[in-house]
């Protein structure tokens, strides 16, 4: 059996009274005593949408810094300003070049500092466009158009003798006079006449296009125009834009090579 409660005496105002959920204590602000309410998640959402920021942010320094990596050590793009070496290569064509252990050889196209001015002075681009195409270039987002560089195809390596021409033409390359199935169609050869001996660590370059090319030929006046090996860049590898165009770069070193049937004798008198 239960035992009877007894009735609460009177409540002694300066006795503390413990407030239950919902209710004020004396002297409080009713709520007081309770956390006040956030809007859900919005800190979260906060803190979600700075870490996305900060993630992107890695990925693209990380992209920019790779491509800046290989752009210096392993591929560069170019850009092909001229007709000089048409029909291999047009006016405006994207290549890619190959960088590592370059050693030219005979028909490698070759992309190289100018050796002796032998280009004019680039216009520059001014304000934010300038400075921002010359940053896209260094980390390989733009191909290179620095204004100081030319692709021309080696014809003579050190220790060979190149002149012009065979009575039929043809560049003579130690005596032999050369097949080159990649001139333009119908463009002569001769356009200087010339007899050089090419030094060791040199290059002796021309242009597919020859009646369009100021090549070696042009600049025999230094260093009989040959172009110093250390000022090679790389090789040109691929024409990677416009797309119809996509295609490997052959060399043609043993096309270059004349057969017998190649070989026009000199009439006699």
């Amino acid at each position: 059996m239960s035992e009877p409660m007894e009735p609460a005496g009177p409540v002694d105002p300066r006795d503390p009274v413990e407030a239950g959920p919902g209710q004020a204590g004396p002297g409080s602000t009713p709520g007081s005593d309770w956390p006040q309410r956030t809007e859900p998640g919005a800190e979260s959402r906060g803190s979600g949408f700075l870490r996305g920021l900060r993630e992107i942010a890695i990925v693209v320094v990380t992209a920019l810094v790779i491509s800046a990596v290989v752009r210096t050590f392993l591929l560069q793009a170019f850009w092909v300003p001229s007709g000089s070496m048409e029909q291999t290569l047009m006016r405006g064509d994207r290549i890619l070049v190959w960088k590592p252990g370059v050693d030219p050889g005979h028909g490698d196209v070759v992309v190289f500092k100018d050796p002796a001015d032998w280009l004019a002075d680039p216009v520059p681009v001014g304000g934010i466009r300038g400075a921002l195409g010359e940053v896209a270039a260094f980390v390989g987002i733009l191909p290179s158009t620095t204004g100081d560089d030319l692709v021309k195809r080696v014809i003579g390596v050190g220790g060979d003798t190149i002149e012009c021409c065979s009575p039929g033409g043809q560049i003579i390359r130690n005596g032999e006079p050369l097949d080159e199935p990649y001139l333009y169609p119908g463009d002569p050869t001769d356009q200087v006449i010339f007899r050089v001996e090419v030094p060791e660590g040199r290059l002796f370059v021309m242009g597919d296009h020859r009646s369009d090319s100021a090549d070696s030929r042009y600049h025999l006046e230094q260093d009989d125009g040959t172009v110093p090996v250390e000022n090679v860049v790389g090789t040109a590898e691929v024409i990677m834009w416009p797309i119809s165009r996509w295609a490997t770069l052959p060399t043609y070193a043993d096309q270059q090579a004349a057969t017998p049937a190649d070989v026009v004798e000199p009439q006699a008198p």
